[in-house]
């Protein structure tokens, strides 16, 4: 006998969802660092970032309720294949919601958030409360920015100010002039936003990182992530000793980075706070360990579209001490988020939707705008 709740169906459609004209780089800063533009295929002006296609989920029961998720960027067929058929036929309220049967880590996302969501409308609750409950009601969240010139980076941060954000973003590299940009930043926005520099690694090691900082006003940093290679356990405890200012570690599981990270860095004490990225239950589990050790945290995020970042909310939600300013802001970057109702932002907080599930539903016009053609259906 077939359950009401078994999953009847399953599709997945391959869009690409280009970023807003400038919002990404300053048209004249290019990216001579080949190595990493190859690993995160960001191309020389980081427009290839955004470019990268993303698959979005629908699975359907045998009752007509459909749940919806979203992958990472460049996500592969092969794996969607074997995550859909995996899948099919399964009855959502039997399956082990904490470790689903798919492997790999750039699709799990996408089906966690698929399953969460219709068992969510099945039930009549918000995911939130499916990962345990709400911890608050809203969502700070920081703005962001890839590279940019120094009177570009006045401005983005001005205009996020402007917004209500508090916090603002910026990748970097070695190449950037970071003192001017904070130079020009505090002439523009006084002390009314609080800079995060992320090199993604990209200032290699200590000596690197304290050339960078030099002269820099440490009043105007809300912290440095990932400064440094994240196997220098030890050398994120010096930064955090000598530069005067909180060192943060990112931790995203789908980059296949070890969730085990997070004791080395307890054990050292060698860092502020942290970045999580990852499944739900395993994103929660850290934020959890953070909060045991006394530090903060935020979601990250990959510049994602509107699935991903509502159920980044619903994570963040029920996450204990995640209330440091998040990375919920694709829908602010992206030319569209796929969903029916943009996410609410006030005074720089993102408000949950209101419903059962995620609380939001696929945009069905928006899906075939942007659509490549492909699509995988289960067998």
């Amino acid at each position: 006998m077939i359950r009401d709740t078994t999953i009847s169906r399953i599709t997945a459609t391959e869009v690409i969802v280009p970023a807003k004209p400038g919002t990404l780089n300053s048209g004249s800063v290019l990216d001579t660092d080949t190595v990493f533009a190859k690993k995160l295929l960001t191309g020389n002006s980081w427009v290839d970032f955004a470019n990268q296609p993303k698959w979005i989920i629908q699975i359907w029961l045998a009752n007509g309720l459909v749940g919806i998720g979203e992958t990472y960027r460049n996500a592969k067929e092969l794996p969607l294949k074997a995550g859909l058929n995996q899948l099919a036929g399964k009855d959502v309220m039997n399956l082990n919601w904490r470790k689903l049967p798919i492997e790999n880590l750039r699709i799990y996302e996408a089906f966690e958030t698929a399953i969460l969501d219709v068992a969510g409308k099945y039930l009549g609750v918000p995911i939130c409360q499916l990962l345990g409950g709400a911890n608050r009601d809203r969502i700070e969240c920081m703005g962001w920015t890839g590279r940019r010139t120094p009177k570009d980076a006045a401005s983005k941060a001005f205009e996020a100010m402007k917004k209500g954000h508090k916090v603002f973003k910026f990748k970097c590299s070695n190449d950037d002039p970071v003192r001017m940009w904070l130079e020009k930043i505090k002439q523009k926005c006084g002390t009314g936003i609080k800079i995060v520099l992320d090199p993604n690694q990209r200032w290699k090691d200590i000596s690197t990182t304290l050339k960078m900082m030099e002269g820099v006003d440490t009043q105007q940093i809300f912290c440095l992530e990932d400064p440094i290679l994240h196997e220098d356990f030890e050398g994120y405890k010096v930064l955090r000793k000598s530069l005067g200012v909180p060192i943060f570690r990112h931790i995203s599981l789908p980059y296949d980075q070890d969730i085990r990270d997070i004791f080395s860095l307890i054990k050292l004490d060698a860092v502020d706070g942290y970045n999580f990225n990852g499944p739900a239950f395993n994103s929660i589990l850290l934020a959890e360990i953070a909060n045991l050790q006394g530090k903060g945290c935020w979601r990250g995020s990959e510049v994602d579209l509107g699935i991903s970042e509502t159920m980044a909310m619903h994570i963040a939600r029920a996450s204990p001490g995640c209330s440091l300013p998040s990375d919920i802001f694709g829908e602010l970057v992206r030319v569209d988020d796929l969903i029916e109702t943009p996410i609410s932002f006030e005074n720089g907080f993102a408000i949950p939707p209101q419903g059962d599930g995620l609380g939001t539903n696929l945009d069905l016009v928006a899906l075939e705008r942007y659509g490549t053609g492909k699509i995988i259906n289960t067998n």
